[in-house]
């Protein structure tokens, strides 16, 4: 039984010195930082929601989102967009967009039809116009 007892208290003194062991050498003092610079991939580098083609007939441009807003032009149907910025009004359930194209303004959300990649855009306008 003795025999036993001290076998089993040499094993767990080894593994404790093991454990310090390990535990000493991950705790250097010296750190290697690396920095990460993503690649230019797609939704990193766009500055932008993405495009959007007017799906009405035709429809106001207003200088801020809601009803208050003060008509800048109209844009007509196939009309292609830069969408930048997405925006709830609150107190109601619309949702705008500012966008930039021949005008600089907001649009209702639900006046247009929002691509990814401008060519996508170009080919749903396309698609509109007889």
């Amino acid at each position: 039984m003795k025999v036993e007892v001290l076998v089993y208290y040499g094993q767990l003194r080894i593994l404790l010195l093991m454990g310090v062991v390990a535990l000493w050498c991950s705790c250097t003092r010296t750190t290697h930082e690396v920095t990460i610079i993503p690649p230019p991939t797609y939704p990193l580098s766009r500055s932008g929601i993405g495009y959007g083609v007017v799906s009405v007939s035709y429809t106001h441009v207003v200088h801020e989102p809601g009803k208050g807003g003060i008509s800048l032009g109209y844009l007509r149907r196939g009309s292609i967009v830069r969408i930048l910025e997405r925006r709830l009004v609150t107190g109601t359930s619309e949702s705008w967009v500012l966008v930039e194209g021949n005008y600089r303004g907001w649009l209702r959300e639900t006046v247009v039809d929002i691509y990814d990649l401008e060519a996508q855009a170009k080919t749903a306008a396309e698609m509109m116009t007889p």
